[in-house]
Order: structure tokens, then sequence, then C-alpha cells
């Protein structure tokens, strides 16, 4: 209803309205006053120009979602570890001191004297003396000194070295291998005096392609005691060795026959004189005139293969012994051994043979006992041998080899009767074969613990002799040395040695038994142990203290010659 209303409203207002302003039809005109004036026009004298307009982009935030998750830990602890700090270069001193006494008037006296750390100068001397003026009970004056001293240098440069070295060497001893406390002392006594020189001269190329070589020469005058009469003076042994030592050596890195090839070659003339040429000072006793050339060349060259694991090596001695009669020897030398397990286990097998010089010197060193009227004989030596060897973890280490030798012209010592009462020895030269049977083991912690093992099994066969005299059919050698914190140091030794036989003329000798048509004795067992420690108060002063054959056996070195029961020795040790 009421929308009808409203339409019937506007509708007469539609129709009316004109009216209302007196029109009722037509144009309708307005007028009016105005004013329709329009501005002056101005002129822009702005040149147009472009404007760049940088819109900048709208920062956007992303708010962090705050996720926090419960997270925990343990902290396992650590041992704390022991460093020990050392300097790179220890520091080095140029002297080194030793004095020491002992039992029996012991007295121990040693210098040594050196240059430092240098990159091209190397010298230095060294002196020692040893002594001890007690006895032994029931036996003849039994005193000895010892003086050895020697000077060396060294000048090393970039491609060679050269040096050389003086010694002297003087040993004083009496025969006193029979019983009578009372004997004269100047009757039995004997002195050593040697006195030489050695000179080298060293090539060291850097090139693998190149041949080093080293050329050595060397003097040596060895003689013993002077007789009291003048008119005797030739009367003793005097020997003067001239040698001449060479080796050589060429590397190439190719795997060939000639890839690492030594070789040495050796003159040595060794002038022996015992009285006058053709004459005797007895019925007995005449004089010896020796003189030995022997020229010795070693070539040696080694390969591998199978990834190095195998390894030849293979040469030979040519030797030419010119003494009464010009003698030439060839010698092999070859050996393969091969690696298991990465050096674990090695077997090895090889022959091996040379022709060494003897001389007066060697023989007085090994039994200073010996008479000075010996012939002199170079001695020819045939080795053939296997074993393995290996490391059973790396503190650990073993050696088990047999070894089958032929000694042509070997030195045995007998005693002799014909130039002496029986308390020097003489020389008997005899062909040997021997068989040793050896295995040794070892056992090293760093440089605080350390122990050696050594034992032989030989078996001995002599051409001219049933016994090859003086040398043992059992040895047993055992070393170790414990070092607690670089101050207190201790070392033990023991030595076993059973089966060793001498040669008697007395049928009635004590322990004589006949063999063969000669008679021989058992010189019983040989056990020396040898305990010492060392103690290191500074790094520069430390004293020691030394106990020898603390089994205090009696036991005879050499048939007639026993040793002292027990000594003992201590002293200080300083760096100067």
């Amino acid at each position: 209803m009421n929308k009808y209303i409203i339409l019937v409203f506007i509708a007469s207002v539609f129709f009316t309205f004109p009216k209302a302003f007196g029109q009722t039809g037509g144009d309708v005109n307005i007028v009016t006053d105005s004013d329709r004036s329009i501005e002056p026009a101005y002129r822009i004298y702005l040149r147009p120009a472009m404007i760049d307009t940088v819109i900048g982009a709208a920062a956007v935030d992303y708010p962090l979602l705050m996720l926090k998750e419960e997270t925990s830990f343990e902290v396992e602890g650590i041992e704390p570890a022991n460093i020990r700090h050392r300097a790179q270069l220890s520091q080095l001193y140029n002297g080194y001191a030793k004095v020491g006494g002992g039992s029996l008037l012991r007295g121990l006296g040693e210098v040594y004297y050196n240059s430092t750390r240098s990159r091209k100068f190397n010298w230095g001397a060294h002196a020692v003396h040893y002594s001890e003026w007690g006895g032994i009970s029931d036996y003849a004056p039994s005193q000895f000194d010892n003086t050895a001293i020697k000077a060396f240098g060294k000048v090393e440069e970039r491609r060679f070295s050269y040096g050389g070295g003086l010694h002297y060497k003087n040993q004083g001893l009496h025969y006193y291998g029979f019983e009578n406390p009372d004997a004269d002392r100047d009757s039995i006594k004997q002195r050593y005096q040697s006195v030489g020189f050695d000179a080298f001269y060293d090539s060291h190329k850097k090139d693998s392609a190149k041949l080093n070589y080293r050329v050595g020469l060397e003097y040596d005058n060895f003689r013993d005691r002077k007789p009291q009469s003048d008119s005797l003076e030739d009367w003793r042994g005097t020997e003067n060795f001239i040698g001449i030592k060479t080796k050589w050596q060429y590397n190439m890195s190719s795997n060939v026959l000639v890839s690492n090839l030594k070789a040495d070659f050796n003159i040595g003339y060794n002038g022996y004189r015992y009285g006058i040429a053709d004459s005797s000072l007895t019925a007995l006793d005449t004089g010896i005139v020796s003189k030995n050339t022997v020229i010795q060349l070693r070539p040696l060259t080694s390969f591998y293969g199978m990834n190095e694991k195998l390894q030849f090596k293979v040469g030979g001695e040519l030797a030419l012994d010119i003494h009464e009669e010009t003698k030439a020897s060839l010698y092999p030398i070859a050996e393969v051994r091969y690696s298991l397990f990465n050096d674990m286990f090695i077997p090895y097998a090889g022959i091996e043979g040379g022709l060494k010089q003897q001389r007066f010197a060697y023989l007085a060193a090994e039994n200073e006992f010996i008479g000075s009227n010996n012939q002199l004989r170079s001695e020819s030596r045939y080795q053939f041998h296997f074993g393995i060897k290996g490391t059973l973890s790396p503190r650990i280490s073993f050696n088990a080899n047999i070894a089958f030798k032929n000694l042509r012209n070997h030195a045995l010592f007998i005693n002799d009767t014909i130039y002496s009462s029986g308390n020097q020895f003489r020389v008997e030269y005899d062909t040997i074969a021997m068989t040793t049977i050896s295995g040794s083991i070892s056992y090293q912690q760093n440089e605080k613990l350390k122990v050696d093992v050594i034992g032989r099994f030989n078996t001995y066969s002599a051409n001219n002799n049933p016994y090859a005299w003086n040398m043992p059919q059992l040895e047993l050698i055992t070393r170790g040395s414990y070092n607690i914190a670089d101050k207190l140091i201790a070392k033990v030794d023991f030595t076993l040695e059973t089966g060793r036989k001498a040669r008697v003329f007395d049928p009635l000798a004590e322990g004589a038994e006949l063999e063969d048509g000669i008679y021989y004795r058992e010189l019983g067992v040989l056990a020396d142990l040898n305990v010492g420690a060392e103690f290191r108060y500074t790094p520069r002063l430390s004293i020691f203290a030394e106990f020898n054959n603390l089994a205090a056996q009696s036991y005879q070195r050499w048939n007639g010659y026993p040793v002292n029961a027990f000594q003992f020795m201590a002293g200080l040790t300083f760096r100067f």
C-alpha cells in the first residue's frame, strides 16, 4: 500500500513543477551578468628531462618460529696426559771423563774430548788407561796395564769428505800361568806396543747414476817387549802392516742385475820379523822373516723381485796370497731371502767365503799370552748357512740358523813347552770342519728395557788334532739393561761356555786323558756373571758401580790361566 502512495506522489511533482516557474513549454533562457576574461599566457623556459625514479622494494620480514627442543648431554672424563718436554737438540759438551778404582788395586781413567756440532768439521781425541796391581793366590805375579790413545779428524764437503787419525796402544802383562807366587816378575813380563795412522777420501755424489768410492790408507807398527840385552834387540816380534782399502758403489734405479753394484779392492802388505833370517838364538830358537801380500777383489750385486719380497745377493772374491809362493783362490758369495707377512718371517740361505790375512797383532789380541816366534799363515774360510729370522711383535725379534764352515789354516793355541816352561802359547794351524746351530731372541722397549739371549751349539772335526783346542761346544750369552727415567741404569750380562778342551804334554797333569795318542784335559765350565749400575745425579755428573764374576769362579780362560774370583769397581763420570 505504501508503495503505491509513493509512486502517485512522485508523478504529481513531476507534472506540476514546470508550472510553478511560469513555463508551460518551449525553451528556457537564463540571463545573467558574468566576466569571461582569459589570463595571459606565459612561456615555459625549462627543457624537458627524464626523471629516473627508483622504486624501492618493500622489505619482507618473515617472523621466525620459536621452537625449543629439550636436549641433554654427558661429558666423558679424559685422563690427563703426561708430557715430557725435551729440547730438539740436546746440549753437547766437549769433554767426558771417567775415573774409578776397585778391588785388587784396580784403576780406571778415561778422557774423551771432541768438537761439538759442526756441518763441516769433526775432530777429537780419546785416551783410556786400565790396570790391576793385585794378584791371584798361589800363582805367579799377574799384574797388567792397558793404555790406548787416539786422535781423529774429518772434513765434510758437499760432494766429498776426507780425514784420518793417529793411534798408540801400550799393553803390559805377565806370563803368570804357573803356581809360584815368588817368581821373578821381570822374567815373565811382556809388553805390546802399537803405533800407526789411517787416512781416507770418500766421495758421496747425490746422483744415483754416479760412481761413488772410498779410498783408504792405513799403517800399523806392532812389536812386543825388547829384550834386556841390547845384543838381542832383533830377537823380538816386530810387524809392519800397510794397507790400501777401497770401496766402489754404483746404483741405478732400474731393477737389473747391475742396479746395485759394489766392489771392494784391497791390498795388504805385512812384514813380520823375529830375530835374524837364517840364524838361531839357540838350537831350537831360529829366526823368522815373513813377507806376505794379499790382494783381494770382492764384487757384489743385489736385486729384488716379487714386489721386493724376494732378494738376491750374488758376488764373489778373488784373492791372491803372495807369501813363500803365490796362491790364487776364488770364493763364492750368494744369498737369497724372502719376506713373509710384511717381514714377520724371513727365511734365508747363502754361501760365503773369503781369505783372512793373518797378523801377529791379531793373534796377540785373541790370546795375549802368545809367544813371539810363530809362523803366520792366511786363513781360508767357506761357509754355507740357512735359517729364518723375523719380528714377532714391534718389540720382539728372533733369528735361528744352521751354519756349516770349513776353516783352513785356522789358528789353535796350545801351551808351548819348547821355548818356554808352558806358560806361553804357540800357534798350531789346522783345517777344521765346524757346524753351528744358533738362535737368538731380543726384546726392546724403546730405550727403557733391552734384553738379548744368544745360544750356540758347536761341533768340530779337526784334521790333525782330536779336538779344536780351547773352542767351546756350548755357548750362552745373555745381556740386559734397564733405564729408569734416565736416572738409574742397571746392566747385567751372563756368559756360559762348556766343552772346552786343552792339549797337555804331561800325562800326569790333573785331569789328563789320552785320545789318538794326544793328551788333553777338560777346561771345565766357564760361567761369568757381571752386574753394573749407574746413577745420573745431574746431566753432567754420575756415579757407577760394577761387580764382576759374581759367581766367584776361578775358571780358566786359557789352560793354566785362572781369573780372579770376584772383582769390584766404582767411580764417577762427568762432562765438561
